[in-house]
């Protein structure tokens, strides 16, 4: 079964209905069903939460977190093992920290897509299967 990363870039594509929602809306729809899983870095989540809060207020971050977590999409924490492996891919690529968490997690097995509107993940291409979602 396959994995896919969403990182805080492919759900905010969702949220907010912008090129690529339709990718991200197929994804949760097949990890509903069954057919594949959804996981999201937790340091992406929070990046989530922050874009939203900031935009549209506290209120309907909680609305939005509360929403994703009903589709089951799975936060994955950050133990210091992995934290370490983030910050060697920071240093071997040169994405951001944050970034790395998605490259990390995705990194963790066969059958693992990060799916991503962020092109800085270019330089960990060769690293894992990266799905870029369309330009805006």
């Amino acid at each position: 079964m396959v994995t896919y990363v969403l990182d805080s870039s492919a759900v905010l594509r969702y949220l907010h209905n912008q090129a690529g929602s339709d990718r991200v809306a197929e994804i949760i729809k097949g990890h509903l069903a069954g057919d594949c899983e959804a996981v999201t870095p937790a340091a992406h989540w929070g990046e989530i939460a922050g874009i939203t809060c900031k935009l549209y207020g506290r209120r309907e971050m909680e609305q939005v977190l509360s929403r994703l977590g009903a589709f089951g999409l799975k936060v994955v924490s950050a133990d210091g093992d992995s934290a370490v492996r983030a910050a060697l891919i920071k240093v071997e690529t040169g994405i951001p920290y944050v970034d790395s968490f998605g490259v990390e997690l995705a990194g963790r097995g066969l059958n693992r897509v990060l799916v991503t509107a962020d092109f800085d993940f270019k330089a960990a291409h060769k690293d894992v299967t990266i799905e870029f979602l369309p330009a805006k």
